[in-house]
């Protein structure tokens, strides 16, 4: 897959390994938590242990808490009150408010982190639950019940982790809710398997038409808007670029009006709330900025300064897997072409 004359090193193979490899491991994890017994019987204890009068709080950091936005999401639209909270935030100013919550979901893609294991060792009078890619870590050791993320090793930075804790964070949900997720599961697991071969074979038209732009923000709602942060992180760890994320309602109040010819604005435009990004993207056109808009529905007509993407259609609260695909792409191409310094020690297990 490397373009002829591009530079290479082991950060832009393992990443593109690592990119190629998530719908399999996408797959190989809806099949797991529908039927391995293990698993089921922790996701049983999970529900058991959430309390109906309360909030579930979930929580992570970097790639881990983008992943968190999804589930959260899905249990709030079924009317359970849910947040993601980042877990800097949640250690040194929420950590007395442990006790009073429906539940606190700990996501650790390493299962390392250094607030993840200080949450662990505080005494919440709570089970501790635990979503993890490492069963030889910490807070997997210190946790009551604990549910793998079945990424595999990853070496270069976070695309299957996110990927598969992106899916595992609506698995979690979809069963607290009480609703059943097997064929959404396979339908999602399908449609990203598509839109991966899609964004593949678009990779260098999206990396040149980003080129030159001095400001990139990616911005999203529900679901896409963990892949936005998430998206945002991936491109600055493994490029070194400089790119930020928000959701999409709080750029139109005040980041909007500095949009100009040096600035491009990547929308994920996904599921119910598609047709808000659409009209984001001509609010951006119309301040002379550049728009990829990333759609799973038919986009605006072409005009210049826009590249719209299309992916394939996920069930409703799924979308957080194929939005996160785009900026990845954009990624892989970009380090393909200008090679990438990334160095990450391996901190996941089987």
């Amino acid at each position: 897959m490397t373009v002829a004359g591009a530079p290479s090193s082991g950060a832009v193979e393992n990443y593109r390994r690592e990119f190629l490899e998530q719908p399999q491991r996408l797959a190989e994890l809806a099949s797991a938590y529908g039927t391995n017994p293990a698993i089921r019987t922790e996701l049983r204890k999970l529900v058991a242990a959430i309390a109906s009068n309360g909030p579930v709080v979930w929580t992570g950091m970097g790639a881990s808490y983008c992943a968190a936005i999804a589930g959260s999401t899905l249990l709030s639209v079924n009317g359970w009150p849910s947040f993601a909270v980042e877990s800097s935030e949640f250690l040194h100013y929420a950590a007395g408010t442990w006790s009073r919550l429906g539940g606190l979901i700990l996501i650790s893609t390493s299962g390392e982190s250094t607030e993840l294991v200080s949450l662990t060792r505080l005494d919440s009078g709570q089970r501790k639950m635990l979503l993890s890619n490492h069963a030889q870590s910490p807070c997997w050791s210190a946790a009551e019940i604990r549910l793998p993320i079945l990424a595999g090793i990853e070496l270069a930075n976070a695309t299957k982790t996110f990927t598969n804790s992106t899916a595992a964070s609506v698995i979690i949900a979809s069963e607290i809710a009480g609703h059943t997720w097997q064929s959404e599961a396979a339908k999602a697991a399908e449609a990203f398997s598509r839109s991966l071969e899609m964004v593949l074979e678009q990779r260098q038209v999206i990396e040149e038409f980003a080129r030159g732009s001095v400001n990139i923000e990616i911005l999203g709602r529900g679901a896409a808007l963990g892949s936005a942060l998430y998206g945002a992180l991936c491109l600055r760890e493994m490029t070194l670029r400089r790119a930020s994320a928000l959701s999409a309602g709080a750029f139109r109040h005040g980041p909007l009006l500095d949009v100009d010819a040096t600035h491009l604005a990547m929308i994920l435009a996904l599921g119910h709330t598609g047709a808000l990004g659409d009209r984001l993207a001509k609010d951006c056109l119309a301040r002379k900025g550049k728009v990829v808009l990333v759609t799973d529905h038919q986009p605006p007509q072409h005009e210049a300064g826009l590249l719209a993407i299309r992916v394939n259609a996920a069930p409703a609260g799924w979308e957080g897997l194929t939005a996160a695909l785009v900026p990845q792409a954009l990624t892989l191409a970009h380090i393909e072409r200008q090679g990438s310094q990334y160095v990450r020690e391996q901190t996941t297990s089987e």
